[in-house]
């Protein structure tokens, strides 16, 4: 008996806040994958500005009260927006869409507490899109003692199966999503996940960079790493920086509020920049070094995708830091994935596979008790 297809359409919104990813996919949510569309719709300017500063206002359980009301507004506008995209790629290509996997705006992670809040109306999403609705994909996780993050693994594992039999790169393998945190897969070979299967938060990725662009520019984002690479880094701030940077165990998820740029104060924008896209290159490649030794598994073969990747600064920072000439970094661009919207895809395959209650999260990914699905099904139609 065959295994239904599924048609999903996945959005991701990252920490960058400054638009939506979309993907519609093909998939059994297990090994059948098949990509349709990928499309990015930014924000306007009004709804990006007040999630930046709706993020900024919030950091406990109590932030989160205080600002109900504004963030019930906020949530709404964001949905509504959300709403407008989908009928438009559903019109545009005219499919029927079984499942969206809604994955929302992070606003507060505090895993500890049990709680990663993330903006969007599912049921309202539902009701103006007349399809099925997965949302709210990491409460599950947190509530079976995970992090809550990183969720994408279970999708790189599927890619890495598909880099296998289409291109025959070999295993072991790590994928590295660089977006405003950095995550990495690590996968040993494409058979039992839940043994094979390796995921951590490993550093911070843009979200460093981008709040120093933020604020002392007019830009949202530092184009290919080009204000970086006219600046001229600080050794004795990136040294002493580095020197109160202690890699534990990486075995906890990471939000942006874990870090800050305080240490890059008094520097003008290019040295700033210079200096903390140094700083981020050296978390990602300790970090990377680092889920070798805890999996004794000598991996050389690095496959990037998020935003990060096109930032040749950060990059070319990340490859002299590892200085290994055995590595094999390149950008998953080259085997005819989009890197920019590996996330979305991922939701969408998230999605299906919350439907028909196959696990999302593992331990070896998200420190959960067992594998476990997760996600919240709604039909408001």
């Amino acid at each position: 008996m065959s295994k239904k297809i599924f048609t999903s359409l996945g959005l991701m919104s990252g920490t960058s806040m400054d638009g939506i990813d979309a993907s519609i996919i093909q998939s059994d949510g297990i090994n059948e994958f098949e990509l349709i569309s990928n499309e990015y719709c930014e924000f306007d300017k009004d709804l990006y500005q007040k999630l930046i500063v709706l993020r900024d206002k919030l950091f406990s359980s109590k932030d989160l009260s205080k600002n109900l009301k504004y963030i019930d507004e906020i949530e709404r506008n964001f949905t509504l927006f959300i709403c407008k995209l989908v009928n438009s790629l559903i019109e545009k290509n005219s499919l029927n869409i079984d499942l969206i996997g809604f994955h929302g705006q992070t606003i507060l992670h505090l895993p500890k507490e049990k709680i990663s809040k993330q903006l969007g109306d599912g049921n309202l999403l539902s009701q103006l899109t007349k399809t099925k609705v997965v949302y709210q994909f990491r409460q599950n996780d947190l509530n079976h003692g995970g992090e809550g993050a990183p969720l994408t693994p279970i999708f790189h594992f599927l890619i890495s199966g598909i880099l296998k039999t289409k291109f025959n790169l070999d295993f072991p393998m790590k994928i590295i999503n660089i977006g405003g945190i950095t995550n990495v897969s690590q996968i040993k070979i494409n058979n039992s996940e839940n043994e094979n299967l390796f995921a951590y938060d490993i550093a911070p990725g843009n979200c460093l960079i981008d709040e120093w662009i933020r604020k002392k520019s007019n830009k949202k984002f530092d184009f290919n790493g080009d204000i970086a690479s006219r600046g001229k880094v600080n050794n004795l701030i990136l040294n002493q920086t580095i020197d109160n940077f202690n890699i534990k165990d990486l075995k906890n998820s990471l939000d942006v509020k874990n870090f800050d740029i305080s240490f890059t104060r008094g520097l003008n924008l290019e040295d700033g920049c210079a200096t903390i896209t140094k700083y981020t290159a050296y978390l990602i490649s300790e970090g990377l070094k680092k889920i070798d030794e805890i999996n004794k598994l000598k991996t050389t073969n690095l496959y990037l995708c998020g935003g990060g990747r096109k930032n040749k600064t950060l990059i070319k920072n990340i490859d002299e830091y590892l200085n290994d000439k055995k590595i094999n970094l390149k950008n998953i661009d080259e085997y005819e994935f989009d890197g920019d919207f590996i996330e979305s895809q991922a939701f969408a395959y998230l999605a299906i596979r919350s439907y028909l209650g196959l696990p999302i999260s593992y331990p070896n990914t998200t420190r959960t008790m067992r594998p476990i699905s997760g996600g919240k099904i709604i039909k408001n139609y």
